[in-house]
């Protein structure tokens, strides 16, 4: 005899509130009930075999409508009954309420995991549910132009397309009914779908020391088809840093976290999203981010699950046919093979993902950020920039090819050279360049500045012109 498992379940006897067992079976993928088993597994038996065989069905059919089979086996000599309960297509319910069975237990459903069951057994969507009161008006002519440049450029919807009507768009993306624009199309496309669906912005905040310490935070409304562009913008003029660095005398800015990597992970918090649930939140903290959106994992998903080869099921199939017409994402379940490719490539901690609080969260750690800060353990220095992203792939303690300038606490010669070089070319282009800018381009101390330009003008290369203040640097020579 099996464990109990998600389609097998013991009773020692038969009580009716085991009703509640058999919604539950019906609801999910069916199972059976054995009755004078116990947990156990310890056969007992039942009394009054051949009344309970009559009893118990009657009772299914009468309190929950399922037409259950009922057998009589043995097991050890004993006598056990056997009820089957077939998956049933309609939803079932007891006593008002309805359950599901879950792996080993039963489940009642309440909220939006009733909702979203409801619909589900009827063969609905929410996002496919015409909204009510909508107009072709509502919807937002630059949103429909952003989406066809975008999937266009990607190939994957025809130019064409262009001189189609607004409601062709939608109608060709199985987003309007009867004429009239579905939740799906005025979350993707409305001029301010906020005013029927609240919870569709996107929340931002920066904490300090704990979850109680708010420092800022922001809310990003508007359509969700230009809403990560939004919500990028933000972060990186606000909440994330664009630390400085050379690649040769070329000045690179790059995000702290890879771009494309974070709009991935955006995208897919907002297309999975349980669109009649709450906001999606993006908590950041100074050595990590945390992203949270309501919804659980597809059924039998784990998080290990999505870190393999999967097959993609999206909980909102429309909103994601077009975030992929638009190459936002892929359809083929590589979005965090991607994402962990880009951390990788970076030579970055990969995310984290888990399962929490009814949805998904996932786990950004701000190994550059803390590094400036000078937290992280990657013996530097104040003699030394940040490390980039072409430095931590190729750098090693004696430098790269391209520059890398990792080093002791003295800093390696090669790697001082460099930092005078990037100094010098700074002060050709602004010889009112101050200490404190040049520090900040170069992710150093003012310290450490100043042992350079010291350096620079006792080899003659360049000059102080005026007074400290209100003076400018003139650049002698540079040859060397």
């Amino acid at each position: 005899m099996n464990q109990e498992n998600q389609n097998v379940e013991h009773k020692r006897i038969w009580k009716d509130e085991y009703l509640k067992w058999v919604s539950g079976f019906a609801n999910a993928q069916g199972g059976k009930i054995y009755i004078g088993i116990d947990d156990d597994l310890t056969v007992v038996g039942v009394d009054n075999l051949h009344k309970q065989l009559e009893d118990i069905p009657n009772k299914i059919i009468n309190n929950t409508g399922v037409f259950p089979e009922t057998n009589h086996i043995m097991v050890d000599g004993k006598d056990v009954i056997e009820i089957v309960i077939e998956p049933c297509g309609m939803p079932i319910s007891y006593r008002g309420a309805y359950y599901y069975r879950s792996g080993a237990t039963k489940q009642e459903l309440r909220g939006n995991a009733l909702h979203q069951f409801l619909l589900k057994k009827m063969g609905l969507n929410w996002e496919d549910i015409p909204c009510d009161g909508v107009t072709l008006d509502d919807i937002d002519d630059g949103a429909i132009e952003y989406f066809l440049d975008h999937a266009i450029e990607e190939g994957r919807m025809e130019p064409e397309s262009r001189k189609s009507s607004k409601e062709e768009v939608l109608s060709n993306l199985g987003l309007i009914k009867d004429g009239i624009p579905t939740n799906g199309a005025v979350l993707l496309f409305g001029k301010y779908p906020q005013r029927r669906f609240v919870t569709s912005s996107f929340k931002i905040g920066r904490f300090g020391a704990d979850d109680a310490d708010l420092l800022s935070q922001d809310q990003i409304e508007g359509n969700l088809i230009q809403m990560t562009d939004k919500i990028m913008q933000v972060l990186s003029s606000k909440y994330l840093i664009r630390p400085i660095h050379y690649e040769g005398l070329q000045r690179k800015e790059p995000l702290e976290i890879p771009e494309d990597a974070l709009r991935e992970i955006i995208f897919n918090s907002i297309v999975h999203k349980l669109q009649f649930g709450t906001w999606n939140q993006m908590s950041i903290y100074d050595d990590h981010i945390r992203l949270w959106n309501e919804g659980v994992l597809p059924e039998n998903y784990t998080v290990e699950t999505l870190m393999s080869k999967h097959t993609s099921k999206p909980r909102n199939p429309k909103i994601a046919q077009v975030f992929y017409r638009a190459g936002f994402i892929e359809a083929w379940g590589r979005g965090y093979e991607k994402i962990m490719k880009a951390f990788d490539k970076a030579n970055l901690k990969r995310p984290g993902f888990t399962v929490e609080q009814g949805g998904v969260t996932a786990i950004i750690y701000r190994e550059i950020f803390m590094s400036i800060r000078g937290d992280a353990k990657l013996n530097q220095t104040d003699t030394e920039p940040i490390q980039t992203e072409q430095d931590t792939q190729k750098g090693s303690e004696k430098g790269s090819e391209k520059g890398s300038e990792k080093g002791s606490e003295k800093g390696s010669e090669k790697g001082s050279e460099k930092t005078r070089d990037r100094i010098v070319c700074e002060m050709k282009e602004n010889p009112s360049v101050t200490i404190n800018e040049l520090a900040k381009m170069l992710s150093i101390s003012n310290r450490a500045v100043s042992k350079h330009l010291k350096k620079l003008q006792e080899e003659g290369i360049i000059r102080r012109v005026g007074a400290d203040r209100g003076g400018s640097w003139e650049v002698m020579d540079h040859s060397s």
